[in-house]
């Protein structure tokens, strides 16, 4: 996952495995009396990754009870069933390979539009490039009335050569498939405009971008010293040890060699410092094996791996370091901005977004270690600096990337395009 860790409850939560492929488990939507609530529309939300759905949490919920029946269609996995439970959704289970692979991917096409032949879906929600795709296409073959591609970032950005244009190939197809394409943030859509890749008229980023926004009074808030205490016990840090702190998939395109020669420079000229790693090896993209065996190696670094419960990992750290290549919006800059953390971010789509530079953190060029290192040790070098960027970062999360915002939004546009196209929300194919 690109953007931010799954729920911390994920690890503890009740699941019940789906085994069959396509195999709905149901959820009817209620009112607070526990009758049955009056069905709007009907809503599919299609990822290849039952993880992603994370990036519905909470609004899945919120729109059920908005007055849509919700129905999510992603691969098998634990997290399939944890979603229905906790979001009183519809789940459906349907292999789909993240990387390009033209057998599975038709196999996956032909049972995805057997699920939507079944639901009779008013809106298919596709997410992620290549749910994006295979979501579109079968909703355009079933002939679904509103299709809507919300897009969360670009794959093309990260590559070169062949496989830079395919994916931009694939990017054209699902936008012009969708009725309305929905990026993330507002770089992002400039993006979209500039290469060609979408019509302006098509694209609407909502509120001021985010897919979820971040749950800031709750989950994602300043803790008790005595947790950030517990939790660098946890990892053998210090107490009094200033921390750098990473959240996501240690993969390349997340710029984890960068973050490796800034640390090799930046431990030897502060030796208080370590470096606190919550994610782990993404096998479709690995790191080069040499940097995760130096990682692995140096005493002042520790891995938390996939830890879910993220709020204590933030409260160890002193700053987040983003040294990302690619985003659609980084969920991780939220989450650190609501934590009252500084970040050090590169100053790429979605991240220009999520960050002030010189007020919420600082941006620095991709791929240039020299330049992480150097923002990374201004922090690090001025408590001050870092209280008051991390204090600025929390005052804009909550003034403008509270969830719910977000949440009535996605709610307003479903509204509004049920509406253009009258109560019966015909299916035949509809293009605009």
């Amino acid at each position: 996952m690109c953007e931010g860790l799954a729920p911390d409850a994920l690890t503890r939560a009740p699941h019940q495995p789906l085994s069959m492929v396509g195999q709905a488990v149901q959820a009817v939507p209620s009112e607070p009396n526990g009758k049955p609530a009056a069905v709007r529309a009907t809503v599919v939300h299609v990822m290849t990754d039952p993880g992603s759905l994370t990036f519905l949490s909470g609004q899945a919920s919120f729109i059920r009870d908005a007055g849509f029946a919700v129905h999510a269609v992603a691969s098998p996995g634990e997290y399939l069933s944890y979603f229905r439970d906790k979001e009183g959704a519809t789940v459906h289970a349907v292999p789909m390979s993240r990387s390009i692979s033209p057998v599975r991917d038709v196999v996956a096409l032909w049972r995805l539009c057997r699920v939507l032949r079944g639901i009779r879906p008013d809106i298919v929600h596709a997410h992620t490039p290549k749910g994006g795709l295979l979501g579109m296409l079968a909703a355009w073959i079933c002939g679904a009335p509103i299709r809507i591609y919300n897009l969360r970032g670009r794959r093309d950005e990260a590559a070169s050569g062949p496989i830079r244009h395919l994916l931009r190939l694939c990017e054209r197809t699902t936008c012009s498939l969708a009725h309305r394409v929905i990026p993330v943030s507002h770089s992002l859509r400039r993006g979209l405009i500039e290469d060609m890749i979408c019509r302006p008229d098509k694209i609407k980023v909502l509120v001021g971008g985010s897919g979820n926004g971040v749950d800031a009074t709750e989950r994602f808030k300043p803790l008790a010293e005595s947790v950030r205490l517990a939790t660098r016990a946890r990892y053998q840090i210090p107490s009094e040890a200033l921390v750098i702190g990473f959240v996501g998939r240690l993969t390349g395109d997340k710029g984890i060699a960068e973050l490796t020669r800034a640390w090799k420079r930046l431990r030897e000229e502060e030796p208080r410092l370590h470096l606190l790693l919550a994610g782990d090896v993404d096998p479709a993209s690995p790191a080069p094996r040499e940097i995760i065996a130096a990682l692995e190696a140096d005493p002042r670094v520790h891995r938390a791996g996939w830890d879910w419960n993220t709020p204590p990992l933030y409260a160890a750290m002193d700053v987040v370091a983003l040294p990302t290549y690619r985003e659609g919006f980084p969920n991780v800059a939220l989450e650190a901005a609501a934590m009252a953390l500084p970040i050090v971010a590169t100053s790429v789509t979605g991240c220009v977004d999520a960050v002030q530079d010189g007020v919420t953190g600082l941006l620095v060029p991709a791929r240039d270690a020299e330049a992480l290192g150097d923002a990374l040790l201004r922090y690090l070098s001025n408590r001050m600096l870092r209280t008051a960027h991390g204090a600025a970062a929390r005052r804009r999360v909550l003034a403008e990337f509270r969830r719910e915002a977000i949440w009535g939004a996605i709610a307003g546009e479903y509204r509004d395009l049920v509406e253009r196209r009258g109560p019966s929300c015909t299916r035949a194919v509809l293009r605009i």
